[in-house]
């Protein structure tokens, strides 16, 4: 009789433990984290080799099984996107990628969204999500500077990072985020600035916040329209337009803008020096772009600061739009967005005034 007490108590006690691991659960937010690849899910010859690896090679399932620890902050699941290195997304991808995201957020189920990318071009995704996806609930890129299997790795806490932040309810409607390196940036505002160090991620206009041992820390807002704000909505978009890039330099040719101009492109991005100047020599090419019914627009390549209309260039008179303070790349995600609406130069300077 006292070993059958024994048993009763030992089955009550277990059911108690299992009912508090259910509540304990049900109160944890819902993460989903997306994987499309990159150096986040790379692997290396040797723990050395953290800048010598194979990026895109460790699936999702694997990524959440070796951070056991997220188990204590969110109730996670994964699900494979793509898997590739971040520099051969296409167009293509970025809609698959941002239906899925869109599709994601409206499910009640699902509290926030993390996506793993390479960092090559996880800032132009970041935006692209920012101008397309219409949620409040947080989006997260994350992504690392070395594999996984080199010494100081920083791919696990980057993604412990990246899912405390996806289910904070404080990083709610703050647009799409980035969290590397301890740093929760802006993905409007941030740029990659170093090839090889952890601390690759900049914005001019500072990083929003922190997050430390699974506490944010925020220190500024974007005031730029994002998500839920934006006129765009990837639910309705299908394809995007081609947009290219050409950059001015010393000793510049017209080469590059001569083909671009008759591959079928509906706008042209020129990536100038300083305030997006233009040589005097191909003045004239971007002219006949424009009057062949393809957008200009004038960036800079300087990594900071800002490009001033009608300054360098009279860009009323021959009706080109400036860049504001978007970088090369991110002006051609945000003229492919903006032109799924117009071709109008004067919406479409205002478009770019505004995100």
């Amino acid at each position: 009789m006292y070993l059958s007490s024994r048993i009763r108590a030992f089955a009550a006690g277990t059911a108690l433990l299992a009912a508090s691991a259910l509540v304990q659960a049900q109160a944890l937010p819902n993460v989903v984290i997306l994987a499309t690849g990159g150096t986040i899910a790379g692997a290396g010859a040797s723990a050395v080799n953290s800048a010598t690896y194979a990026a895109a090679k460790v699936g999702v399932d694997k990524l959440i099984a070796g951070l056991p620890e997220l188990s204590k902050i969110a109730n996670v699941r994964g699900e494979q996107v793509f898997q590739v290195a971040s520099e051969s997304l296409t167009n293509e991808n970025l809609v698959t990628l941002a239906k899925r995201v869109s599709a994601l957020s409206k499910q009640a189920d699902v509290d926030g969204i993390v996506i793993t990318h390479g960092t090559d071009t996880v800032e132009e995704t970041a935006y692209f999500l920012t101008l397309t996806v219409h949620t409040n609930k947080p989006i997260v890129m994350v992504a690392s500077m070395r594999p996984g299997t080199a010494l100081s790795a920083d791919g696990a806490l980057n993604l412990y990072d990246a899912v405390s932040v996806a289910g904070s309810k404080d990083a709610m409607g703050k647009g799409v985020l980035l969290t590397m390196n301890d740093s929760i940036e802006s993905g409007r505002d941030v740029s990659k600035n170093f090839n090889i160090k952890p601390s690759a991620f900049v914005s001019q206009w500072g990083s929003l916040g922190m997050v430390v041992e699974g506490k944010n820390y925020w220190f500024r807002a974007p005031v730029k329209r994002h998500t839920m704000n934006s006129e765009f909505d990837i639910d309705a978009i299908t394809t995007i337009p081609n947009v290219e890039i050409a950059m001015g330099y010393e000793g510049v040719s017209p080469t590059a803008i001569e083909a671009l101009g008759k591959s079928g492109i509906k706008a042209l991005i020129h990536g100038g020096p300083g305030n997006g100047s233009v040589a005097d020599r191909i003045v004239p090419y971007l002219q006949k772009v424009r009057s062949d019914g393809i957008v200009v627009i004038r960036s800079s390549r300087v990594p900071d600061g800002f490009v001033i209309r009608n300054a360098e260039q009279p860009d009323d008179k021959y009706d080109w739009v400036v860049a504001h303070d978007l970088r090369p790349q991110k002006a051609r995600i945000l003229a492919m967005v903006a032109m799924t609406k117009t071709t109008d130069t004067k919406e479409l300077q205002r478009i770019f005034w505004e995100y």
